[in-house]
């Protein structure tokens, strides 16, 4: 699970706040510990402790000295926040730029969305 080309510190990190955002680990709720997490994927307590460390960094865990790793409260909605404003640097702005490369225009990008989510929606 662990990917070649990004620090496995920052793939821990990400991992915790995708089950943040997913809602597995919900604002209040106890994060695994750096153990845990050096157990699951077979790397040194250091480094899950590195990636733990920078959401602490980041306010979206909290710990609770003896007790462990908690979600911060609105942590959740900061993450989503916090995404939702690199969607457009990091999605929109490439497709539109391949799309005028490609001579296709705003209005044919957007029926192109809806009908790609209508074909892939259950």
């Amino acid at each position: 699970m662990i990917e070649d080309g990004k620090p496995i510190f920052v793939q821990i990190a990400e991992r915790i706040e995708d089950d943040i955002v997913d809602g597995a680990l919900p604002d209040g709720g106890q994060a695994p510990s750096t153990n845990e997490i050096a157990a699951f994927y077979r790397i040194n307590p250091a480094t899950a402790g590195k990636g733990v460390n920078r959401l602490v960094d980041d306010g979206i865990l909290v710990k609770r000295r003896g007790i462990g790793m908690f979600v911060a409260d609105g942590a959740r909605e900061r993450l989503l926040a916090r995404r939702r404003s690199s969607f457009v640097d990091d999605f929109v702005t490439p497709l539109l730029t391949e799309a005028e490369a490609l001579g296709i225009g705003p209005d044919e990008v957007a029926a192109l969305i809806r009908n790609t989510r209508e074909d892939h929606t259950p």
